[in-house]
């Protein structure tokens, strides 16, 4: 037994963070700090003699193994991995480059068969499976938490609430594309996974408790199961400040600046806000300015913005005030499914009376089982099922439906009868 499981068995599930009201916690006590990995900082590895003696460690490793990545979102373009953290019994921990070390499929074909311990999994796998890193079977143990009531989820107040120890988190935001990384970020991202495997087994013992283990082991494979997300349609759409732009040629002069940037933010590898910012584009949108002149007196194209600047932005103006009213974008995205649940009312008055009776029965429900009530069933999934309800509203229909939709059977078991009184009650 480890250090903080010793910690953990002590205190059973701390109150610093928050635990499950119910889950028989100890008096709360001050977190103990942890200031250093077990080992010390390991070596970054970036190169392939190095990465070759990684994979037959972890390899030869035993029991799951803890994985993290480093991004350097809001300074670099993309959401590349520029720094892979892992540890296993028997193996320690290892800290890879990404940058001297791009393919680590042979890294991932060893793990195959392990499971993978991730904190918010969706958001470290589109990076990892980039350099060829996929799990096969994974816990989560963000999700985890949710399932199990915590109301703070994050990894500090996971690693605290549970096992009684504080990280320090100050540098989660920095530039971690920055070469070579400085030593107190690489001890930050050693203690990320220092206690993963700790967590872990104390989150599974919580949930079993708590009768969630099989709906955590049914939302995990879902996750290790779920595809790559596709690219998104008209990106550019999504512009902070985008509700104020309501002309079609206004519009097309957000989607060619963010086009633009978009592009140019791609070749210098930097953030598309660095390039230029949102609130910037939205203002060029509104005023449709004439001229160079007119752009630069705009918010976010001031003095410190180069003439040669400006004029690849105005271009970018000049091509939607060029447009042909057909090539206008249209306002708002098509819709992929019901329409916004305020326009129920007047569009649909019956399926508004169903929604607003299935949510409260959902809302009923996931406070009754101290979960989120998006972890019960996400709200897509409900306004879908209500908007175009099965024919028959029986519970087998509605289970169907909710299949169809993507809910796992733990879901559909509990939110099936919950749907189809809902249905029936407003047919």
């Amino acid at each position: 037994m480890t250090d903080a499981q010793d910690t953990a068995a002590e205190t059973a599930l701390r109150t610093a963070g928050g635990a499950p009201p119910d889950a028989g916690v100890a008096a709360e006590e001050a977190p103990i700090p942890l200031l250093e990995p077990r080992e010390g900082v390991p070596p970054v590895v970036a190169d392939a003699d190095g990465l070759a003696a990684v994979i037959a460690a972890f390899a030869a490793g035993s029991g799951p193994v803890a994985v993290d990545a480093e991004r350097a979102s809001g300074y670099r373009y993309g959401q590349r991995a520029y720094l892979v953290q892992l540890r296993r019994e028997g193996a320690g921990s290892a800290l890879i480059d990404p940058v001297g070390c791009p393919d680590l499929s042979g890294l991932g074909e060893a793990l195959s068969g392990v499971e993978w311990i991730l904190h918010a999994a969706t958001q470290d796998l589109p990076c990892l499976r980039e350099i060829g890193m996929i799990p096969t079977s994974l816990f989560d143990t963000e999700l985890a938490g949710r399932l199990a009531g915590f109301p703070r989820v994050g990894l500090g107040a996971m690693v605290e609430s549970v096992l009684g120890y504080a990280l320090e988190k100050g540098h989660s935001a920095v530039d971690w594309s920055t070469r070579p990384l400085p030593e107190p970020w690489l001890r930050y991202a050693a203690l990320d996974v220092e206690l993963l495997v700790d967590l872990r087994d104390a989150l599974e013992k919580e949930l079993d408790r708590q009768g969630k283990l099989e709906w955590a082991r049914q939302e995990f494979d879902a996750i290790v199961a779920a595809p790559p997300a596709p690219p998104r349609k008209d990106p550019w759409r999504r512009t902070s400040g985008m509700h104020k732009v309501r002309r079609r040629r206004q519009m097309a002069v957000v989607r060619e600046l963010w086009e633009a940037r978009d592009r140019i933010a791609q070749r210098r590898d930097v953030s598309p806000g660095k390039v230029l910012s949102d609130g910037a584009i939205v203002e060029a949108a509104l005023a449709v300015p004439v001229n160079v002149q007119a752009l630069s007196a705009l918010p976010g194209f001031g003095h410190r913005m180069g003439r040669r600047q400006l004029e690849q932005w105005q271009s970018a103006v000049d091509r939607a005030k060029a447009l042909p009213d057909a090539e206008l974008p249209q306002p708002g995205q098509p819709l992929n499914g019901p329409p916004p649940p305020r326009a129920w009312a007047d569009k649909d008055p019956a399926a508004a009376a169903r929604l607003s009776a299935a949510r409260a029965a959902v809302s009923e429900l996931a406070e009754e089982l101290n979960l989120p009530q998006e972890n019960l069933i996400t709200p897509d999934t409900v306004r879908r099922v209500c908007w175009e309800p099965p024919a028959e509203r029986t519970v087998e229909a509605v289970s169907s439906a909710l299949a169809a939709l993507g809910a796992r059977p733990w879901q559909i078991s509990l939110v099936a009868p919950l749907l189809t009184a809902a249905l029936a009650a407003n047919a």
